[in-house]
């Protein structure tokens, strides 16, 4: 099933354990080969606070790619930074996450942004490097005592 399969749509309510077993599904099996075991852990138990997760459906433009019968990625726009990026573990290196950005960026435009950013993972560092985010700076971040790094990337947007 190729990208042109895919559709997007806005997010509701009703995608959450679905959302929420895909953020987990992606960070434990696309991400292994970058995070430690414990990192793994402790990035994906911010899955446990569900109202976070209600309040960015509510809150953000949040998209969700799909297919006849799952959700195969998402995105998340709160103004101008990306919070949130993950594409189902069987769809990765598909386009989806390229549609999905592309939809982002059109939403950015549209409301006169002209900058976006992100902290990136070090897994999703060479995607945005090629969508032109460049990197500000590397991040540590300390989580329930585990280091865990990533990178905060901008883009210039044409507006």
């Amino acid at each position: 099933m190729g990208c042109e399969d895919i559709k997007i749509r806005v997010a509701n309510i009703n995608d959450l354990d679905e959302l929420q077993t895909l953020f987990v599904e992606t960070i434990k099996t696309v991400c292994i080969s970058d995070y430690s075991d414990n990192q793994i852990a402790v990035w994906s138990s911010f899955v446990d606070n569900k109202q976070r997760w209600i309040d960015r459906i509510e809150s953000q433009y949040f998209i969700v790619a799909y297919n006849e019968n799952y959700i195969t990625g998402f995105i998340s726009l709160d103004n101008n930074y990306i919070d949130l990026l993950y594409i189902h573990k069987n769809h990765q290196k598909q386009g989806v996450a390229k549609k999905l950005y592309r939809e982002i960026e059109l939403e950015a435009t549209k409301n006169m942004v002209s900058t976006l950013y992100s902290n990136v993972s070090i897994t999703a560092k060479p995607f945005f490097e090629k969508l032109g985010f460049k990197t500000v700076q590397k991040q540590i971040n300390i989580v329930k005592g585990i280091e865990i790094i990533n990178y905060r990337m901008i883009k210039e947007l044409d507006i």
